[in-house]
């Protein structure tokens, strides 16, 4: 039976750092704030969005919610954009993609500021990445992943980390991650060859495949740390991973249940990045 990485215990955790850090802020007259900048009414992005705005009120970090009608135009976005910008009080912006067909979604990524970009969006938060230096911020969701294996004690030092899916919201990111920690990191993909004997030979398997219940048994072993980054509603309307977690649970050594793992992670961090930003600003004056 595996052991599970509770999401939940990891948010908690963070949770209480976090809400210490803002107080700390506060206290020197800096209070944390994030706009979100949401353009139409998707159902995801508004339920995410009310999730954000519990979160971060329940860790002393203040939200400004910016609704824009799904036909704003380009240049009333990035007009939008660069107010937050400018404004020093807002401190993180989290901006809703897949944005309305119209607006060239790289013209509007690079109107925002790194050091402001919360969700890991921006050109010079990638870079960040690649390079291994603190511009911007990592993308919210495999910054949870690595959140969830420092809390449970995971080294990933000389591991070997297979990361399936290469999308630049999780599987790059995230394999860069886990390479600056001195993983060894295999990315796959839909055109790997074999991709089951490949996955098999992970200790660290990440999932970004973005199919339900696509990872069986034989993609693993009973030596694996997984992390299963999907979310997905299966033919019983139910969430569930990438992941087949029934038969995944009996096999490995861990794993991260769906609902419960990542996701529930994510908002935390977006909230610890925010207070991280609001630190930083201090540091640049």
């Amino acid at each position: 039976m595996a052991q599970i990485l509770s999401g939940k215990e990891v948010a908690s955790a963070i949770n209480a750092g976090v809400k210490a850090e803002a107080a700390g802020l506060r206290e020197r007259g800096i209070v944390p704030k994030l706009a979100i900048i949401r353009v139409g009414e998707r159902e995801d992005d508004i339920s995410y969005e009310r999730g954000a705005i519990k979160r971060c009120g329940s860790v002393g970090v203040e939200v400004k919610s910016i609704v824009l009608p799904s036909d704003t135009s380009q240049d009333e976005l990035i007009s939008v954009i660069h107010d937050v910008n400018n404004d020093s009080g807002i401190h993180g912006v989290l901006l809703f993609r897949p944005l309305p067909k119209h607006i060239d979604d790289n013209a509007v990524r690079r109107a925002l500021l790194p050091e402001k970009d919360v969700d890991g969006i921006t050109d010079g938060s990638m870079a960040g990445i690649y390079a291994g230096e603190d511009i911007g911020f990592p993308p919210c969701t495999p910054q949870a992943c690595m959140e969830i294996l420092d809390h449970y004690g995971i080294d990933v030092k000389g591991k070997r980390a297979v990361v399936i899916g290469r999308s630049l919201v999780v599987g790059k990111p995230a394999a860069m991650m886990l390479l600056k920690r001195h993983a060894t990191v295999t990315i796959c993909h839909t055109r790997t060859v074999d991709l089951p004997s490949v996955a098999r030979e992970a200790e660290i398997l990440i999932v970004s495949a973005g199919k339900a219940g696509i990872i069986g048994a034989d993609y693993l072993n009973e030596n694996q740390i997984v992390i299963d980054v999907g979310i997905n509603v299966n033919e019983d309307g139910k969430l569930c991973g990438d992941v087949d977690f029934k038969s995944a649970e009996p096999v490995v050594k861990a794993i991260t249940p769906v609902p419960g793992g990542v996701g529930t992670v994510t908002t935390s961090v977006l909230a610890k990045h925010v207070v991280k930003a609001a630190a930083r600003s201090i540091e640049d004056i």
